[in-house]
């Protein structure tokens, strides 16, 4: 169960303000693909996308794209944004992940991966020993294995926020600090 508890919870990516990743000292921001950044279908960065990178880069703070999709969308996508990725990430499982950070020089205390699914982001990054953030997913779409995913994820989520174990952003950060991007 504990590898399924985010550190942190937002409704969206877009809603988090950058101060949050610095004021938390992240380096490094892995950034899942599907339904955290765009739809599933959507073939390339929306503008939202590339304001967030831009903001991110900004600061200083890098940013990856990690998705369990097939190399060429991901490749695609992250080309177009200008971002290193990691396709076929294998999560829920951290091995491949923490690989590929040690290998980018990633300090993985200073690392938090994003993403909106409670089944596999999270234990994920927990595995390879990085802090998580748990988003809502930004669509209604999913491809099938999603969908088959959010038969777990819905309940799940339901009962550790109703346990107090998923705490939303805005009781650290205030409400004001969310409108801050």
């Amino acid at each position: 169960m504990r590898k399924s508890i985010p550190d942190y919870y937002a409704k969206s990516i877009f809603d988090v303000p950058v101060s949050f990743f610095k004021k938390e000292g992240f380096q490094t921001v892995l950034l899942d693909l599907d339904n955290t950044l765009d739809s599933y279908d959507t073939l390339e960065p929306s503008s939202r996308v590339f304001e967030l990178k831009k903001k991110l880069v900004d600061e200083n703070i890098r940013i990856f794209i990690i998705s369990n999709n097939h190399g060429n969308r991901v490749s695609h996508y992250a080309e177009v944004l200008g971002v290193p990725y990691l396709a076929h990430t294998r999560k829920p499982f951290g091995k491949r992940l923490r690989k590929f950070l040690i290998k980018e020089g990633v300090l993985l205390e200073k690392c938090i991966l994003c993403g909106d699914q409670l089944i596999t982001d999270i234990p994920c990054g927990k595995r390879a020993g990085i802090k998580t953030l748990l988003l809502d997913p930004i669509s209604k779409k999913d491809q099938w294995t999603t969908r088959f995913n959010r038969l777990f994820d819905r309940p799940k989520r339901k009962r550790m926020k109703k346990k107090g174990k998923i705490k939303y952003m805005e009781d650290d950060y205030g409400k004001e600090n969310n409108n801050q991007r």
